[in-house]
């Protein structure tokens, strides 16, 4: 498989999307439904996470840094794996 096959791709989008997924739903609940639908988020977290938007990984904290790398976790063995592949 090479770095740029359409397997790898789709495998990479595959976990990208499951992220996404995860973040959301941690996300929609942490806010508050609305009668209309919409969703109002508690400002002490909007604040933190437009900190943290706003902040470079090296200045985060060991553990908002810790969090990133976790998930870097989820996309590191399908990588490994395409390497191999490519030797």
């Amino acid at each position: 498989m090479t770095l740029r096959s359409e397997r790898l791709i789709e495998t990479l989008a595959a976990v990208e999307h499951e992220r996404w997924a995860h973040w959301q739903r941690y996300l929609h609940s942490r806010g508050e439904r609305a009668a209309d639908g919409s969703l109002v988020l508690p400002a002490e977290l909007v604040e933190r996470w437009e900190r943290q938007i706003a902040t470079p990984f090296a200045e985060l904290s060991d553990e908002e840094k810790e969090s990133d790398r976790e998930q870097v976790f989820r996309y590191l063995p399908i990588i490994e794996a395409a390497l191999d592949d490519t030797d």
